[in-house]
């Protein structure tokens, strides 16, 4: 179990949607400083709240995010993109850009803060996935965020010597400027940050963030054709 109550907090991502919620839970659970990113340069008045510039598909950027933020024992790594499409006619550097941000992205985080976790205890890596994850439909996305869900639980097993807990979390539609085109029921980031952080305080491996999310992973076992995500609702 790792409480946040005093401990140094990295939230990639944490300008806005999802990511300012989870900075806005961490302060309010005692967090003594979060490291708050975003691809560009952006303020934030709250003294425990250090704001960095990074681009997680850059190594140096990371390299040098990991660099500052020594002190450092839980990792959020809640950056990602959308970027709609086809599999088969959206162009490709499209989904490499997705693959790159959403998949690679996290690995970079995850390989630059190990040695900062382990000298400082081991600490936690807590990794946004998405329902999609399990769901066909949602082309370069959806693939990108599987490839996360599996990145994630190999880096729980070579995390684990250095005693640094590793989360996957699963959510559907939040309502963020990402999804805001979606005509769809959308839980407030807020109530999904509380998740989160509830289940990193209770120890749990996967939080599943959402009913969504819980549905779709008691389908798992069942036909892949019905593990298939629609536009229209």
């Amino acid at each position: 179990m790792v409480a946040v109550a005093g401990k140094v907090v990295v939230v990639t991502g944490g300008r806005r949607g999802l990511g300012a919620a989870l900075v806005d839970e961490v302060l309010a659970r005692g967090a003594s400083k979060v490291y708050s990113t975003s691809r560009t340069a952006h303020t934030d008045a709250r003294p425990r709240v250090v704001t960095v510039p990074l681009d997680v598909r850059s190594a140096e950027s990371v390299a040098a995010l990991a660099e500052l933020a020594t002190d450092a024992s839980i990792v959020f790594n809640n950056a990602g993109v959308l970027l709609p499409g086809p599999l088969l006619t959206d162009d490709v550097e499209r989904a490499a850009e997705t693959f790159d941000v959403n998949a690679l992205g996290p690995l970079r985080v995850a390989r630059a803060f190990a040695p900062v976790l382990a000298a400082n205890g081991g600490g936690a890596l807590v990794n946004m996935h998405s329902v999609l994850s399990w769901l066909a439909g949602s082309g370069a996305y959806g693939a990108s965020k599987a490839a996360a869900w599996s990145l994630t639980n190999s880096l729980r097993l070579e995390l684990a010597p250095q005693h640094t807990h590793v989360v996957g979390v699963h959510a559907g539609f939040i309502d963020t400027d990402m999804v805001a085109a979606l005509d769809r029921s959308k839980a407030k980031p807020a109530d999904v940050a509380a998740r989160i952080v509830d289940g990193l305080e209770a120890g749990e491996t996967e939080v599943l963030a959402d009913d969504v999310s819980v549905t779709v992973k008691a389908a798992l076992s069942g036909p892949v054709e019905h593990l298939t995500f629609s536009a229209a609702g």
